[in-house]
């Protein structure tokens, strides 16, 4: 450790769950998300339903219903994935869980499968907030957005 290794700030990155569009938080329609409530973060216009870890963590939450996924990075980085808005009233139709809670997972590691047009056909926006809820942990929470992305680019930088 250098004299100055002290006095740097550990970024830590968290990557796209899915391949999409990324967008600002403040373009969600709900303001749970946009008014950053939940916490800081981005939101992504997935071009298909597959949703990875986007960090080396532990699942925390599994909602049953499949729309959303919680978890814990290696870094305490608290991270909330949800798979469309008011998607929790499709009681997990069109959702299919591949993660449970309590698991060790690898960032690229497959979550959850969605079917998006079956949530579009419910009339269901599948934009897909990423949010760090204990952004106040942080001195920064930084998204990236207005790209495309690929599962495990980097759409937010935390730092300490």
């Amino acid at each position: 450790m250098g004299l100055f290794d002290a006095f740097k700030k550990k970024v830590t990155e968290i990557g796209s769950p899915m391949k999409g569009r990324c967008v600002s938080i403040k373009e969600v329609s709900d303001p749970t998300f946009s008014d950053e409530v939940l916490g800081q973060g981005v939101a992504v216009i997935p071009e298909d339903g597959r949703m990875y870890a986007p960090a080396d963590g532990v699942i925390t939450t599994v909602f049953p219903t499949g729309h959303a996924v919680g978890m814990t990075t290696e870094d305490g980085a608290e991270v909330l994935i949800h798979l469309g808005l008011d998607t929790v009233a499709m009681k997990g139709e069109g959702f299919d869980i591949k993660a449970a809670e309590g698991q060790k997972v690898q960032k690229g590691d497959l979550l959850i499968e969605a079917d998006l047009e079956k949530i579009k056909a419910a009339g269901y926006d599948v934009i897909t907030p990423i949010v760090i809820c204990n952004s106040a942990d942080y001195s920064s929470v930084v998204g990236i957005a207005d790209r495309d992305v690929n599962p495990g680019d980097t759409v937010i930088e935390i730092k300490k």
